[in-house]
């Protein structure tokens, strides 16, 4: 790796935003607009902490509806809330 190569995994796109268009009004507020590394769906613990700790506790589940977070449900336990974001997966 060089001194000034890009960080993250390489197989995710850049979060480098190109040309902005002067006829679009919102084009600089696009970015803020986007998921965090393209994760439209993500699992928060209810007791808090990490996601890998006391997996058998419920978990909070969240979508992403264009501005931010919303919640959309929970779990009953870590592995059904990892199996809720594999069904969102966008190709």
């Amino acid at each position: 790796m060089g001194k000034h190569s890009r960080p993250g995994p390489p197989n995710r796109p850049s979060r480098a935003t190109g040309h902005v268009d002067p006829a679009d009004p919102l084009a600089p507020y696009e970015k803020r607009r986007r998921p965090p590394v393209d994760e439209y769906r993500r699992i928060r613990p209810l007791h808090g902490g990490g996601g890998h700790v006391r997996p058998d506790e419920p978990r909070a589940l969240e979508e992403w509806d264009g501005f931010a977070y919303a919640p959309a449900g929970t779990a009953a336990d870590l592995a059904s809330a990892r199996a809720w974001m594999r069904l969102g997966v966008r190709e």
